[in-house]
């Protein structure tokens, strides 16, 4: 049977942990609502806000934090530094995240790839205190560009090379 989500894990030399399989299921379970094979015209295309409204009770069963709105109080923040008396000094948001399985979500749509979100997400979780790992969605098509295969790639190189070196365990790109 043909997957209508696509997905590869980083690194390559690693099986998928067993613990980010839900966030895989979560995507496929959505899949029609939020394909972006069919929705890649402006009239139809769904913003990463819009996707992650379509996933987010689902993310929240799987026991994620998950952003609701752009009011801070609604936000996700992860520690990265801190400062006096223990107090956090510089966090980032996210869109989602497991605290005990130390997982960051982040959804993106148009601005993945053309605008390099995608090597922002990848720093930002990098340094982010008590995270091991970044699961990553992106649209397949985005103005008729294969977004998941080129960052893909850019993901092979970077692992394959190894001329950065990461803290946390693994990256999951979706492709959407």
């Amino acid at each position: 049977m043909k997957k209508n989500i696509n997905w590869s894990y980083f690194p390559k030399t690693d099986p998928l942990p067993e613990i980010l399989n839900d966030t895989i299921s979560i995507f496929e379970k959505n899949h029609i609502k939020i394909d972006s094979r069919k929705n890649d015209t402006n009239a139809l295309r769904l913003s990463s806000d819009k996707v992650l409204k379509i996933v987010e009770q689902d993310f929240l069963n799987a026991g994620f934090l998950v952003e609701t709105g752009k009011k801070k109080s609604q936000k996700i923040r992860v520690p990265v530094l801190f400062g006096h008396q223990g107090e956090i000094a510089q966090a980032f948001e996210v869109d989602g995240y497991h605290k005990n399985h130390k997982i960051v979500l982040e959804i993106e749509a148009g601005r993945a790839y053309s605008n390099h979100q995608f090597l922002k997400d990848i720093f930002e979780t990098s340094v982010m205190v008590g995270v091991d790992y970044l699961v990553l969605a992106v649209r397949n098509i985005y103005n008729n560009q294969k977004d998941y295969e080129i960052i893909r790639d850019w993901l092979d190189t970077l692992f394959i090379t190894q001329r950065i070196k990461f803290e946390l365990k693994g990256i999951l790109l979706i492709g959407y």
